[in-house]
């Protein structure tokens, strides 16, 4: 009888497209560096997904609107993608890092190639609990500058800086330009990938060590039933986490993405699944209601006008020209 190949899971489907657009945003936002900066007379405009990659400056503009309820006008689409972020974690757990964050897509290859190299390895439960500290104390770290070191009229200084209304290309030119810093830290995270399941996002990602304790909150979470499992382990070996599936009854830790992997190979049928509170619920709620989440949070920001940047193009030509003589 010939082998049925296996299909490709949403949580490999979804990561694949939203990295080839994120590579399509990287590439526009390239362009429109370019042309901002005078190296290019062809305008290119500037992609608003591109604020997805400024979280600090998203949680200033996130407390100076609770505080104020002023919405961010200078990178508007980062703290709606910042709000999608938090909404995703505690409504469908890790989802955000699980179908979106193009990092833990690259991740998550690099852990398959570690799958198919045979070069994947296994930490003791007291390294692998050492190994989560870092993201923790980094965003105990990133988390004091609004809650503790900075008020409101000191983040409103930051966000009206001429250093925020660039910072984006500032960033785009800190990878373009690397030093020997950032080159060893990029092949360390590259490297302890191949050998460590998802050793960026279990490590070093502050961003979703924040999402991991909102997702404690969420309802939804996968479950074992343990008169069902075998114990053969095959959740744990395909989970990018590496969490131990199949040693819990409901998986309600900080490291579960929702990616569902587990639920996908069990070999057992109805043992892992997914649970809202204490009724079972179709898996695909985690992956549809996540998109469905962020349609709604794009469609309303572009209705509303909370999207795209209201910075007059010129004036950020002007400070584009003058970009590496910004420091703050």
């Amino acid at each position: 009888m010939p082998r049925v190949k296996k299909l490709p899971s949403w949580h490999h489907i979804l990561q694949t497209v939203f990295l080839c657009y994120i590579g399509f945003v990287g590439y526009s936002f390239f362009c429109y560096a370019r042309w901002a900066m005078g190296q290019s007379e062809h305008f290119v405009a500037k992609p608003p997904a591109v604020e997805a990659f400024l979280p600090i400056s998203a949680m200033l503009a996130a407390k100076r609107f609770f505080l104020t309820g002023e919405w961010d006008v200078v990178h508007p689409a980062g703290l709606c993608l910042f709000f999608l972020a938090l909404l995703s974690a505690l409504f469908f757990r890790k989802s955000f890092c699980g179908y979106l964050c193009p990092l833990g897509a690259i991740s998550d290859l690099l852990f398959r190639l570690g799958q198919r190299l045979g070069l994947v390895r296994s930490l003791p439960g007291w390294a692998e609990r050492l190994l989560c500290l870092p993201k923790y104390l980094l965003l105990a770290f990133f988390l004091s500058l609004p809650l503790y070191l900075m008020g409101l009229q000191e983040i409103e200084a930051f966000l009206a800086s001429r250093y925020n209304l660039v910072c984006d290309t500032k960033m785009l030119l800190f990878f373009l330009e690397p030093g020997p810093l950032l080159i060893a830290s990029v092949l360390l995270l590259v490297l302890g990938s191949v050998f460590l399941p998802s050793f960026w996002c279990r490590a070093f990602c502050p961003y979703g060590a924040l999402l991991g304790i909102l997702a404690l909150f969420s309802p939804l979470a996968v479950t074992r039933n343990p008169s069902l499992c075998t114990g053969c382990g095959k959740c744990q070996a395909n989970c990018p986490q590496h969490i131990a599936v199949w040693h819990k009854t409901r998986v309600n830790l900080p490291e579960c993405t929702g990616c569902l992997e587990c639920v996908a190979h069990c070999p057992v049928p109805g043992c892992l699944g997914v649970h809202l509170r204490k009724k079972s619920v179709p898996s695909s709620v985690i992956w549809l209601g996540t998109l469905l989440l962020l349609l709604a949070i794009y469609l309303w920001a572009r209705l509303s006008g909370h999207w795209q940047s209201q910075i007059p193009t010129e004036m950020l030509r002007f400070l584009h020209e003058n970009i590496h003589s910004l420091s703050h």
